[in-house]
């Protein structure tokens, strides 16, 4: 059986974290979704740990800013290219990580 997309060695690379992950998760949906649009989940967790919530609106990604600060969840919802939405989510004490698509939550 193949390993997960987000794992090298056990472990998943990731630059430019601005906060810490916990331990990683992700549902068998949103691994399936993103294998279907040739996506791999660590350019998603990527994204989220780096603060590009880019595809969110002004309030989520203003909310996710001050999380930052007061130690709140933070949540990134991205757009896949081929339709659809992958959310990450970071817990607020920073144990763990999830992958998820949102009929998932």
């Amino acid at each position: 059986m193949k390993k997960p997309a987000m794992q090298t060695e056990n472990r998943l690379i990731l630059t430019n974290m601005r906060f810490r992950l916990g331990q990683l998760a992700a549902t068998p949906g949103a691994l399936a979704a993103l294998a279907e649009q040739g996506k791999t989940p660590q350019e998603f967790v990527q994204r989220h740990a780096s603060c590009d919530w880019s595809d969110m609106d002004t309030e989520d990604a203003t909310a996710n800013t001050l999380a930052l600060l007061t130690g709140a969840r933070i949540f990134s919802s991205f757009n896949l290219p081929q339709g659809g939405k992958v959310w990450v989510i970071t817990e607020a004490d920073r144990s763990s990580t999830t992958l998820l698509l949102p009929e998932d939550y």
